[in-house]
């Protein structure tokens, strides 16, 4: 731990490069695997573009804000499940059959949204990657962190984080690709098919993980795989650390009688070694969420809109910076995690942003404020296609923010777009509408209003990102990785991912919808309280595991040791407050 009894050896970057060129085998694992983190990368970050599309082809998606959070959302409801079941099936079958299993998921799910007809078949497909993406989210890490010597292990289920990012960076470069292909939207999301499908193969040629296997008793496999992983010194104390956790786990299973899933779960939760690991791991994984990093990830176009700027495309291209800033972060991480550890890349990357998210709450709240009135001429300018909502004799200036509120749009002034504009009808047969605006080569709005802070919203933007992907990005599934002990890591894990997903569930179905009750400004606002809360918490519940053997990480968490780093944390803290 860092500052405790246990201190990790120094591990630098140039390792994990070194054994990558003198051990091959290690990267191709962990890059096989990693497909995985790229697939959920991929389905989580390709429905933000694709949406934009499937509103305009479909008409109830248009009006309702509900239904689009549904759409967006459903992939999270199903990850909840793929998370626990994937944590079972982790446990009894494999992680590599498991992997296997969320590649079919994939696939399936590809390809009934590619032809779905109707809102609900997208729906479908949606849970389908979602299971996929669930069990994929928890197994992939767990995977990686397995077959990887542990003085590289941060940096390799970094990679997993690395691959889950360029999975995003790559779905808004497909929709780019896509936006003036016939059926859009369809190839958006079909196309993910196709590395679900490589992975499959991959993954038939590649081994289980040796910890799995030894604990199943088939040491020799588990003994080969090692001789693979490690050099020949190094394999019989890989081993003897092997024999001596499984022997002990078998001896307390044995003593206690439990093999019950819902005794297994019992067991962990009263167990006070394991709870203490899981107390930490889920923590991290619900702070990851209620940073509210998925509202930019699954949202980011939307939130572009937001900013002032109403084009589809231009959407997409600006939020393509927050995407490919967000992979950088990965690469940062997977150079720093191994050196500075986890959970300082969480407090500092928590500081972060809480920053940017109040400069962002600042910035939509300036935009609402200084946002373009509603002229009078402007508006009868279209008089057969006037809000009905507004009524200029009553005396009460209109801004395009109420024009909005009002479930109306806004079609911008064809001199300068902060000038005054018109507000128009509803939107539930906007064509003739938008014809009629983009016509006089004006701007039509219905997510947010022209602004002139628009290009600091996307610096704030970009520096969220930059704060976020080194640390809450990759951190949180690193320390799930290392910190339960093996009779209880898949099923810890499974608990941990579907707390995520909960987490992300709550945060992906809401986020719209509170933009409209409490405004864009507010709705930010209250992820940097959330993200506060999280920092307090993650200083004192959350130890350092770099660098250590998954059987010292058992010892750490012992009565004696994690008392000592509670006291030294309680401490260094009092001591911040009172120099």
């Amino acid at each position: 731990m860092e500052g405790g009894p246990h201190q990790a050896d120094s591990t630098e970057f140039k390792e994990c490069l070194r054994l990558s060129f003198t051990r091959p085998y290690i990267l191709q694992l962990a890059l096989s695997a990693g497909i995985g983190g790229f697939l959920f990368g991929y389905d989580t970050g390709v429905i933000s573009g694709a949406l934009l599309y499937i509103r305009d082809d479909f008409k109830q998606v248009e009006r309702s804000t509900v239904l689009q959070e549904t759409i967006v959302s459903m992939a999270v409801a199903g990850a909840i499940i793929g998370a626990a079941f994937g944590g079972w099936m982790n446990d009894k079958l494999g992680r590599r059959i498991s992997i296997l299993f969320a590649d079919i998921l994939f696939f399936v799910g590809a390809i009934i949204m590619a032809v779905a007809p109707i809102p609900g078949i997208i729906i479908l497909g949606r849970i389908f990657v979602g299971l996929g993406v669930g069990m994929a989210s928890m197994t992939a890490p767990l995977y990686i962190s397995e077959a990887s010597p542990h003085k590289i292990r941060g940096a390799l289920v970094s990679l997993n984080g690395l691959l889950i990012t360029g999975g995003q960076f790559l779905a808004y470069l497909i929709n780019l690709a896509f936006t003036r292909v016939p059926g859009t939207w369809r190839w958006m999301l079909g196309i993910a098919g196709l590395p679900a499908l490589i992975q499959f193969l991959l993954m038939l040629v590649l081994p289980e993980s040796p910890r799995w296997l030894y604990r199943k008793d088939r040491k020799k496999s588990a003994e080969t795989i090692l001789k693979r992983i490690y050099s020949a010194e190094e394999v019989p104390r890989e081993l003897e650390l092997l024999r001596q956790s499984v022997e002990s786990e078998i001896a307390e299973e044995g003593a206690v009688g439990e093999y019950s899933l819902f005794g297994k779960v019992r067991k962990a939760w009263t167990t006070r070694m394991v709870r203490r690991g899981l107390v930490a791991g889920i923590l991290c994984q619900v702070a990851q969420q209620f940073c509210g990093i998925n509202t930019v990830m699954y949202y980011a176009p939307t939130i572009v809109q937001l900013a002032g700027y109403a084009s589809n495309s231009t959407a997409l291209a600006l939020s393509l910076i927050t995407s490919g800033l967000n992979a950088v972060g990965s690469i940062v991480s997977m150079y720093f995690v191994d050196r500075s550890g986890r959970r300082r890349l969480m407090l500092f990357s928590l500081c972060g942003i809480i920053i940017w998210l109040a400069v962002l709450s600042g910035v939509f709240y300036a935009a609402s404020v200084k946002s373009p009135d509603v002229g009078l001429m402007e508006t009868q300018h279209f008089s057969n296609l006037t809000c009905s909502a507004y009524n200029p004799a009553s005396g009460n200036q209109w801004s395009c923010t109420d024009c909005l509120k009002a479930q109306c749009s806004f079609c911008s002034n064809g001199h300068n777009k902060l000038l005054a504009g018109a507000c128009l009808a509803n939107p539930e047969a906007n064509e003739p509408m938008k014809q009629a605006c983009q016509s006089e080569h004006r701007n039509w709005y219905t997510q947010g209003c022209p602004s002139n802070f628009g290009w600091i919203a996307l610096i704030s933007l970009a520096a969220y990102i930059i704060s976020y992907s080194p640390g809450m990005g990759t951190a949180p599934w690193i320390v799930n990785s290392e910190i339960y002990p093996l009779r209880f890591r898949g099923l810890c894990g499974g608990m941990a991912a579907v707390a995520n997903w909960i987490s992300n569930l709550i945060v992906t179905q809401t986020f719209l919808s509170l933009t409209k009750a409490i405004g864009t400004a507010n709705t930010f606002v209250l992820f940097a309280c959330y993200s506060f809360v999280a920092l307090i918490l993650i200083f004192f519940l959350v130890p350092e595991t770099k660098g250590l053997p998954f059987e010292e990480v058992e010892v750490m968490l012992s009565d004696d040791d994690y008392k000592a780093w509670k006291s030294r944390a309680v401490h260094k803290h009092a001591h911040l407050q009172n120099p």
